[in-house]
């Protein structure tokens, strides 16, 4: 009975196919498979090994990070919101968050960068810019990322963060601190039904707040293009658990008393790290529902160990190589970047990216300078023969270990016998002939009708 009720429930969850578009919507089996997804990973322990490295580096870099931010910032008179803007940040410790944001502060105040000199500064920068690094690399292992920024990029999108960052969370603090004035507050009270509105408003702003920070942080963070719907997704719910923990973590703080006489002094840190602790996972978690959403394909595969039989990577870079091929010969065709080939077949980006890594390193397909990159012929489609094609797909990352097999005289002869075969049939057939063949059986539908 158990297990057909679990298998009950894995068919309502998993039937919903998010990746075809003719398929009504069911966004509660879409969250549901969202869900599993991100409770898969979190159980892998990735995102809390991850959530503890950043705490570590949060406790190193918030200090410098702030000091540089400030000093960029004076201008903007936007300074003098820092303690405020700590203490809404940090309201979950409860009546601690006063004296933790103090000292911070003076911590910054007593940063003195102007008489650092040129060493005290690179090394306060290098500090404040690890930390956005440390982020970055977190937010790429979520989104299943090799690379990481050039120098260049890192430069000017390191230093949108520092700057464009305390601008968003200081003018929240602005915002709200405005609501909360007493003239404001008393002229729109005067106003019919503005009473509940405003009540119910003032509980509504502080999600509006951190969803807002929460998007602007996943679009910008990541090395990709990510949409601004799924990134406004994961950071709803997001949002919305940081806001639900702030509440719980109040709650425990204040009801246990005993951590300060066993800790005594230590106390205020050790409940600073813990509150860091569970805003890091928090945030990797949005991140996570924001890269499920945007690559629904992920959802049909369920394992982040992505393996593939010999017919499916044969079939794979053959269909990969005809998408290129067609793109190229027809400009009207969807542009043949790495994201658009992989949702054409509806595998995930690293299954595509190896083996896309393959053909280009055997000459097959060359990257453009753009960004994102798109992948064109290595050569005329007439010279692209599909047999190499095919043995570029059989040697996928083999990584030179292929002569380290033993393989008995009856055995490599019946596999030289294969690829005999396989040449055999295949002959010097090109890529541009498999393109026409496509273009033939279009003109015969279009005479048949």
């Amino acid at each position: 009975m158990i297990l057909s009720i679990q298998q009950q429930i894995n068919q309502y969850i998993w039937d919903y196919d998010a990746c075809d578009p003719a398929a009504p919507a069911a966004p509660f089996r879409h969250f549901l498979q969202l869900a599993v997804m991100v409770g898969r990973d979190l159980m892998g322990g990735m995102i809390t090994l991850r959530a503890m490295s950043l705490v570590y580096t949060t406790l190193l870099s918030i200090v410098p990070l702030l000091a540089v931010s400030i000093s960029m910032l004076k201008g903007f008179g936007v300074h003098d919101q820092l303690e405020p803007t700590l203490v809404q940040i940090l309201a979950p410790i409860g009546e601690k968050s006063t004296e933790i944001s103090a000292r911070i502060v003076e911590f910054v105040e007593n940063m003195q960068i102007g008489v650092l000199g040129a060493v005290g500064l690179l090394l306060l920068l290098y500090t404040a810019i690890s930390l956005i690094q440390k982020i970055e690399s977190a937010f790429n292992y979520t989104w299943r990322l090799r690379s990481s920024r050039t120098l260049m990029q890192r430069f000017s999108d390191y230093l949108s963060v520092i700057m464009v960052g305390p601008v968003l969370m200081f003018a929240a603090v602005g915002i709200t601190a405005s609501l909360g004035s007493n003239y404001i507050v008393d002229y729109l009270n005067n106003l019919p039904f503005m009473n509940d509105l405003l009540r119910f408003a003032g509980k509504l702003l502080p999600f509006v707040l951190v969803i807002a920070v929460f998007t602007f942080i996943y679009m910008l963070v990541p090395n990709t293009r990510v949409h601004f719907g799924s990134a406004l997704y994961g950071a709803v719910v997001g949002g919305v658990l940081w806001q639900t923990a702030g509440i719980l973590f109040t709650t425990f703080v204040g009801g246990s008393a005993s951590y300060t006489a066993v800790y005594s002094g230590l106390a205020i840190l050790l409940v600073f790290m813990i509150w860091l602790y569970v805003s890091w996972i928090i945030l990797l978690i949005g991140a996570s529902i924001s890269f499920y959403h945007q690559h629904p394909e992920y959802l049909k595969w369920k394992k982040r160990d992505l393996r593939l039989s010999a017919r499916m990577r044969e079939q794979l870079a053959i269909q990969a190589m005809f998408d290129i091929a067609r793109a190229h010969d027809r400009p009207s065709e969807p542009a043949p970047i790495l994201e658009n080939l992989a949702a054409y077949q509806q595998v995930p980006i690293e299954m595509m990216q190896r083996m896309l890594d393959a053909l280009e390193s055997d000459g097959l397909l060359q990257r453009s300078a753009g960004y994102p990159p798109a992948y064109l012929p290595g050569a005329s489609l007439q010279r692209i023969r599909l047999l190499d094609i095919l043995r570029s797909a059989r040697r996928a990352e083999e990584d030179g270990y292929h002569d380290s097999l033993r393989s008995d005289a009856p055995v490599s002869a019946l596999l030289g016998g294969l690829d005999q075969d396989l040449a055999n049939r295949l002959g010097d057939t090109s890529l541009a002939d498999l393109l026409k063949n496509l273009e033939d059986n279009a003109s015969d539908e279009d005479s048949l009708v």
